[in-house]
């Protein structure tokens, strides 16, 4: 896959996961829906949705969004080296929570994290490892 259909695909991704947590209404739904399906596969459930939770989901899902917005409609390569720089970030913090006593479910979404920054850094670091070799 190219760097700008990786980009991209990783925008497509971040829009359908994180629209849902862009606002309170959207957010109370995917959070039924979250602990459900982790009470159901005894991954564990979300903490309660008070408000300063729901905050913080709507300004990551509002933010998330955008980006994922601006590298739809002008994908360029340096995206994917910003993305998947924040990528690392979020599998840090999804790791950190894990390791913590968060819901199993954030096994599938640091496995996205990782792939997608995993794909979107490589172009980077191999291109300065030939400009090294060079």
């Amino acid at each position: 896959m190219t760097p700008l259909r990786t980009v991209r695909a990783s925008a497509w991704y971040d829009l359908l996961v994180t629209a849902p947590f862009a606002t309170p209404w959207t957010f109370a739904l995917a959070h039924r829906a979250l602990s459900t399906a982790g009470r159901a596969l005894g991954l564990g459930e979300l903490p309660p949705p008070e408000p300063v939770l729901t905050l913080f989901a709507n300004l990551m899902g509002s933010l998330v969004v955008v980006w994922a917005l601006l590298r739809l409609l002008r994908p360029l390569p340096v995206h994917g080296l910003y993305d998947g720089a924040a990528r690392v970030l979020f599998a840090c913090w999804q790791a950190w929570a894990l390791a913590h006593g968060a819901t199993g479910l954030l096994w599938g979404f640091l496995a996205v994290e990782v792939a997608f920054g995993a794909a979107q850094l490589w172009p980077f670091v191999a291109n300065r490892a030939a400009a090294v070799r060079s």
